[in-house]
């Protein structure tokens, strides 16, 4: 009687352990991606540029643009030369996964 109780509850235990490891972790995920528009777009490219390129040089890039293209999200800074003039330099570029939010390329031109 003492062996059947023990491996019953061993059986208990190893079912229950089972059971549990075949459960898949819950999760939210939006229809839309967790990226699903612009203004998130650019709220995360904002937040992914300015410890790389520093606070100074991605304010004087706004406004930021953000286009969807094949599901990434493209955002760029603006370049902002004197009016009718030409200017040489770049701005930030950044490509985030609309569907998951990866960060996919992070460049800025010269």
């Amino acid at each position: 009687m003492k062996k059947l109780l023990i491996s019953f509850f061993i059986f208990t235990l190893l079912f229950t352990s089972f059971v549990f490891a075949q459960q898949e972790e819950h999760s939210y995920k939006p229809k839309d991606g967790y990226v699903p528009d612009a203004a998130t777009a650019i709220k995360i490219a904002e937040a992914v540029l300015i410890p790389i390129y520093g606070e100074k040089v991605i304010s004087q890039e706004k406004p930021f643009n953000a286009k969807l293209e094949d599901g990434i999200w493209v955002v760029t800074g603006t370049l902002h030369c004197p009016q009718g003039d030409s200017c040489k330099g770049g701005v930030a570029i950044i490509e985030i996964a609309k569907d998951d939010g990866k960060i996919l390329r992070v460049s800025h031109g010269k």
